[in-house]
């Protein structure tokens, strides 16, 4: 919970804060200090989950543009193919000076 802190580190550091602040309001430096790791604890979540927010936002970005781009060159192979079948009916047509069959 507290990292390489142990029962002996916190018991000398729960004896120096008995010394410094009295028996009397140690319960009161307790509850400020648990709140304050509350709120700590809680701006933090709130920044993590706005950045994984953010990444996400990002990436959705980043696939949407590469969609568009994917979309705008099937748009483009099929409007040579348009232009292609065109040709082909173009040429097929008799004209001048040809004879149908």
């Amino acid at each position: 919970m507290f990292g390489s802190i142990g029962l002996p580190e916190l018991i000398v550091i729960f004896i120096i804060a008995l010394l410094i602040f009295g028996p009397k309001k140690l319960p009161e430096v307790g509850k400020s200090v648990g709140k304050a790791i509350k709120e700590f604890k809680k701006a933090s979540d709130e920044l993590r989950t706005k950045v994984e927010d953010e990444i996400n936002t990002t990436e959705i970005k980043t696939e949407i543009k590469e969609v568009q781009k994917d979309l705008n060159s099937v748009t483009t192979d099929l409007n040579e193919l348009q232009n292609s079948i065109k040709k082909d009916i173009k040429g097929d047509e008799p004209g001048e000076g040809q004879k149908v069959s």
